[in-house]
């Protein structure tokens, strides 16, 4: 028996059994994101620097052309759905006018002092139908203080009240341990005081940081999952719902903007294929963006933003399942919309999904998508295509972790039926969507650098 349910509130969440674990509707609803943008703009922009040491004039900032709009509009094509503003980075440079510090736009000569970089970036977010988040760097080699960790935790937690009441609704605050030169951080206060005012913000932490994380960093900056992706990690026998976010920049080791710097950007097939290892592995793609000292998007960059939006909305337009026949059992894993799912039966280990066609369908890439509210369950699965030769199933290709989302790349296959076996899942599987694609096709998007699964 199949069991065709939805995702909203109607539905219902499923309770946890049997130690599951299973993620609070913030972090599902985080996860259906996707793909971010990380904003790096401050006083590096204007010194050629990627770390700054502190010692940066506030004068320095002042860029002449600042237009948030521009950036968003970009970031808005390029498919993503989120931004996180670095509101201070290492150098303790700020961003906004804060009250606990000089050391911000107010002392720059910028709009006169009276400027809000914070602020104008928030309202341009949300007018371009982005969400934003932001990133305070615990490090900060500016303030004095830093030498006193009871005095700087509290000037941190200080600014960090202003930024969670003073800019809407947060959907993901960065806290990262970078530098940090052997200070201790009273992480459990940073994580109240965010949670006082941003209840339903994802924290996103490195997997040290344990407690104090709802996401955790995939390990390097290169835009990768190189393991298999299980949303649930294990630290001391304590389990915790820690979905992987994957940074990295659009241009080569660049985070800030610098001159004379055309070769750095990367082409638009390495951007898919780092989509296809992040996304497509079941983590969020987390893409760093970096306007220049005018406070613009270079030309460039814009170009090839629009490049890879054009590119992933182009790839999902042919979604050869919904040419399917019969077994209306089963339509919601194949009807293109992932507020509906298919469920296994109640209880089973092993379970399958068919696709039948009226003629042969050529294809080249699968993806598949799990409805995670009630926990991660496909431990290994494989795609299947019947041969009509042998009268046999024959195995594509074979995986274990699916996820949030699983795009499986392989040599083009010819088959009237297709199938998702689901060799192996804690529970009874929950799939969301099962798409099937011929990206092989001369198209923007060939040459994406994917590679099939490892079984």
């Amino acid at each position: 028996m199949c069991v065709i349910g939805c995702l909203g509130g109607a539905c219902g969440r499923a309770q946890e059994g049997g130690g599951e674990v299973t993620p609070a509707p913030y972090q599902t609803a985080w996860q259906d994101l996707e793909f971010g943008v990380i904003l790096h703009f401050s006083t590096n922009t204007f010194l050629n620097r990627e770390w700054g040491d502190g010692n940066a004039l506030p004068s320095v900032f002042n860029p002449t052309q600042f237009d948030p709009d521009q950036w968003m509009e970009a970031i808005r094509d390029s498919g993503a759905t989120y931004v996180v503003l670095v509101a201070k980075h290492h150098d303790g440079f700020c961003l906004w006018p804060t009250k606990e510090t000089t050391y911000s736009v107010k002392s720059s000569p910028w709009r006169g002092g009276k400027g809000d970089v914070v602020g104008d970036v928030a309202r341009s977010a949300r007018k371009y139908g982005l969400r934003f988040g932001v990133y305070l760097s615990p490090w900060d080699r500016h303030d004095l203080r830093y030498k006193d960790a009871a005095a700087y935790d509290r000037y941190y937690n200080a600014e960090l009240a202003e930024l969670a009441q003073n800019y809407g609704d947060l959907v993901e605050f960065w806290l990262d341990g970078a530098g940090s030169e052997g200070h201790v951080y009273d992480f459990k206060k940073i994580i109240e005081t965010l949670r006082t005012y941003q209840p339903n913000t994802v924290v996103f932490a490195d997997t040290g940081l344990f407690e104090y994380g709802d996401a955790r960093w995939v390990g390097t900056e290169s835009g990768s999952v190189n393991y298999e992706n299980w949303n649930v990690i294990d630290r001391h026998g304590y389990r915790r719902w820690r979905p992987v976010e994957a940074d990295t920049p659009l241009r080569k080791e660049h985070w800030f903007w610098h001159p004379r710097d055309e070769n750095s950007l990367k082409s638009l097939d390495e951007l898919l294929g780092v989509y296809d290892r992040t996304v497509g592995r079941g983590a969020q793609l987390m893409l760093g963006v970096a306007p220049d000292n005018r406070g613009l998007l270079p030309n460039a960059d814009v170009e090839r933003l629009k490049d890879l939006g054009d590119a992933l909305r182009d790839r999902l337009l042919t979604n050869l399942a919904l040419q399917r026949t019969g077994a209306p059992e089963t339509d919601a894993a194949f009807d293109n919309d992932p507020d509906t799912f298919w469920s296994a039966p109640a209880g089973s280990h092993h379970a399958e999904l068919e696709l039948s066609f009226d003629h042969p369908i050529r294809f080249d890439h699968a993806l598949t998508m799990e409805w995670l509210n009630a926990g991660q369950h496909v431990q290994r699965y494989s795609i299947e295509a019947w041969d009509d030769t042998s009268q046999t199933w024959t195995v594509i290709i074979e995986g274990q972790a699916i996820g949030h989302k699983k795009i499986d790349g392989f040599p083009a296959v010819t088959a009237s039926r297709v199938r998702l076996n689901i060799l192996s899942s804690t529970s009874e599987a929950h799939i969301r969507e099962f798409q099937l694609y011929d990206w092989s096709a001369p198209a923007p998007t060939e040459g994406t650098g994917i590679t099939p699964s490892a079984p």
